[in-house]
């Protein structure tokens, strides 16, 4: 199973050439960017596809509904679905590797939920992109402790694993051995790979001593989702080292700036994954 590393161009504001440069020269294999991100706005299909190709790199869009990544509490599950079927429309000429989906709304009581996932899941069907839903706050799957009735009503239902979210939710660590987590990794075929902690979705550097056993309990879970895909037969892993800004990194008091630097730990991560996920039995070692 080949190890692919997507970098985020969450946080990036400069155009796709220098967003494929930068990936390159930080030994990442491809983007994965919101399908509004100015990157790629006002640019044809065909363009992004053939500059991608040329330098050997993958896609993977993230398409969000409900108005931003905190959605507006205002948006119907109606208006959510046409956003969503608009999106994976477009996102259709890209012919990404990958689709990961931030939709719906913890609000929603569970009869609206059901009808809603019904509708949700036949778009991802109908638009033949491989499609996943991501384990997002202030959405659907926002409650690890509920992830299980969704799989239960939903078969078809696939994930983006984002673990981060989760801790924050349930204010606690997410370990293998939880039932949400054992419940999950069949379904998982894409994962974000930022460390939270239970007060938080993102540490300040996942490498500083104080958060080694958050680093290693999300760490534990990825191979466990990496193990399920294995048995499933899939050719392909795929991670998006995700530390962003927007109040998820940590600042100095007084002057607002970032205790640690966000391009060199998402760089710092995709590497210490390809160690990881390379050396420890999980994948054949890259050539």
């Amino acid at each position: 199973m080949e190890l692919v590393l997507l970098q985020s161009l969450w946080g990036f504001t400069g155009d796709l050439s220098s967003a494929i440069a930068r990936a390159r020269q930080g030994g990442f294999d491809g983007l994965e960017a919101n399908l509004r991100h100015p990157a790629l706005a006002g640019l044809e299909p065909e363009h992004v596809r053939q500059q991608l190709a040329a330098a050997g790199q993958e896609l993977v869009l993230e398409l969000v509904s409900g108005g931003d990544y905190v959605p507006d509490l205002s948006r119907s599950p109606a208006q959510h679905l046409a956003e969503l079927e608009t999106q994976l429309e477009a996102a259709r000429a890209l012919q990404p590797l990958k689709v990961t989906v931030i939709t719906g709304s913890d609000s929603w009581p569970w009869e609206q939920q059901l009808s809603f996932w019904q509708r949700a899941l036949t778009l991802a069907t109908a638009s033949d992109l491989p499609v996943s839903f991501e384990t997002h706050r202030s959405r659907s799957l926002a409650n690890p402790w509920a992830i299980g009735s969704y799989l239960e009503a939903f078969p078809q239902l696939r994930l983006t694993a984002d673990l981060s979210h989760w801790c924050v939710v349930a204010e606690r660590l997410m370990e293998p051995q939880l039932e949400p987590i054992a419940a999950m990794a069949p379904r998982v075929d894409h994962i974000h790979t930022r460390v939270g902690h239970a007060q938080g979705p993102q540490v300040s550097h996942p490498f500083a001593p104080e958060h080694a056993a958050a680093l290693e309990a999300h760490c534990r879970c990825w191979h466990l989702f990496a193990a399920s895909q294995q048995l499933r037969g899939a050719s392909r892993l795929t991670f998006t080292p995700e530390f962003g800004p927007d109040g998820y990194l940590p600042t100095l008091p007084f002057t607002d700036q970032p205790v640690a630097d966000l391009l060199a730990i998402n760089t710092a991560m995709a590497a210490w994954l390809r160690r990881q996920f390379t050396t420890a039995g999980t994948l054949p070692a890259q050539g």
